[in-house]
């Protein structure tokens, strides 16, 4: 019998598809990452508390140590009554991206993400994330894909190998400050041997991104889940900066 859990590193603590670049050298971004399940799972699920009407607050560090290598630390918190207010895990992230000297003709990228998290949190308490990056910008229109693939090391799905869990984004700057796109985030079950599309993850964001200032981030938006297990309505806030 398979897990019907949802397998992905992000989970509803970062959700965010990644851009290719890294990081500048000597530079470090200090993210936070702000999401309310509106509409959220109401039961506890082998051991995980219920979703529903929860926040999440994810600190990120992130240090570019050169043009090309950077390392990310996650401090996963959870906000709700009923015992859900926690600190939940934490990850390391390093990542290594194409250099823009190599020419190529779209960005590309990978990072291997990995943590534990406390199991009424999520199930699957040692996870890792591995992530392909690839993104291209045409004038207005900029595109994303990360392909991404989950392990399990402990918990109900840690004999299910690698697990798809596909992400995707498209925007178009609409002024100079001003993006809006769309943002899908998937986990499909293990790769090659996809699981039935009900007791799949998906769900999509409207989103828009704020270009005011090269030393600030800004991503906002609101998504919808449209598959049995997923969570069907979260708002999101994504606030960084460089320094």
């Amino acid at each position: 019998m398979f897990s019907t859990l949802k397998l992905r590193a992000q989970d509803n603590y970062e959700i965010q598809v990644y851009g290719s670049e890294t990081v500048d050298k000597g530079k470090t971004m200090l993210e936070l990452h702000s999401n309310f399940t509106l509409n959220g799972s109401k039961t506890i699920t082998n051991g995980e508390l219920p979703t529903n009407h929860v926040e999440h607050e994810t600190i990120e560090i992130t240090h570019g140590w050169t043009t090309w290598f950077e390392t990310g630390f996650y401090f996963f918190n959870s906000v709700g009554d009923a015992g859900r207010t926690a600190y939940v895990g934490s990850h390391i992230r390093p990542r290594v991206a194409a250099p823009q000297s190599w020419n190529w003709p779209v960005g590309v990228s990978i990072s291997t993400e990995f943590g534990f998290q406390k199991s009424a949190f999520s199930a699957n308490t040692s996870t890792l994330e591995v992530r392909p990056i690839v993104d291209k910008k045409w004038n207005k229109l900029y595109i994303s894909v990360n392909p991404t693939l989950d392990k399990s090391f402990k918990g109900p799905d840690q004999n299910r190998g690698f697990i798809f869990s596909p992400n995707v984004k498209g925007s178009y700057d609409v002024t100079k400050v001003v993006a809006l796109g769309l943002e899908y985030y998937g986990s499909t079950g293990p790769f090659f041997h996809y699981d039935a599309f009900k007791q799949q993850d998906h769900q999509l964001f409207a989103a828009t991104d704020l270009n005011f200032d090269p030393k600030w981030e800004f991503n906002g938006g609101v998504g919808y889940g449209f598959t049995q297990n997923a969570d069907k309505a979260i708002i999101k806030i994504i606030v960084g900066r460089k320094f």
